[in-house]
């Protein structure tokens, strides 16, 4: 994540769609790994939050972010939507890299159930190549493999040269372990993975019910 991209209109997709996740599993802790990478400069990040039909706190959230442009301004999530979960940002700002990756994504809770969202500038690594913008699939499996069967794993996941179904199959392939669903809009998908496939239908239960009020699609499994 860069903090150009603070309060666009894929934040908003992205903060109400968790907001709405953990609060409807009854979790107690929303872990964020922010992945952290150097702005460019560039034009992303730019598009207003009501590109995305959240929830008016949820934009008013993102218009906060904006305003701040703190990594730290993210803890007040749930004061603002009046959810009673907590956040934690895991190493904070900390910037990742190919070469720290290992440490990165060590000190893991392995006792709470938690819902750890992984926010790479791009998502999952592609085919050939890997880069500070991705997240691994070996990240994945040392994640899954310090945490409780009841944590789940969210990846972002930026649109791709192929469909979203079509992109999920082949994330699902390189899974090393672990149980799968995802939940798309535009061009921005959620993957989620958990060891336990009972913790899985229950997000897929909870996609539906979100499905069912804003314009996203569910990919099942």
């Amino acid at each position: 994540m860069k903090l150009q991209y603070l309060g666009d209109s894929k934040d908003s997709f992205k903060w109400d769609y968790h907001d709405f996740l953990v609060s409807e599993l009854g979790y107690s802790l929303f872990n964020i790994a922010l992945m952290m990478t150097p702005d460019d400069g560039g034009n992303d990040g730019k598009t207003h939050p009501s590109a995305f039909p959240a929830r008016d706190e949820v934009i008013e959230f993102c218009h906060y972010l904006r305003k701040n442009r703190s990594i730290d301004s993210i803890k007040v999530l749930p004061q603002k939507t009046g959810a009673s979960y907590q956040i934690e940002l895991h190493k904070n700002g900390q910037y990742i890299s190919n070469s720290n990756r290992s440490e990165y994504f060590s000190g893991l809770n392995s006792v709470v159930r938690q819902v750890m969202f992984l926010d790479p500038d791009n998502g999952f690594e592609p085919e050939k190549s890997i880069t500070e913008k991705h997240v691994s699939y070996k990240d994945i499996s040392s994640i899954l493999e310090q945490v409780s069967s009841n944590t789940i794993i969210s990846i972002f996941q930026h649109h791709r040269r192929k469909s979203f179904p079509g992109d999920f199959a082949r994330i699902k392939e390189r899974i090393e372990f672990g149980c799968a669903t995802a939940i798309y809009w535009h061009s921005l998908m959620f993957v989620l993975i958990s060891k336990s496939d009972k913790v899985i239908m229950q997000v897929v239960a909870a996609n539906r019910k979100y499905a069912a009020i804003n314009p996203v699609t569910v990919i099942a499994r």
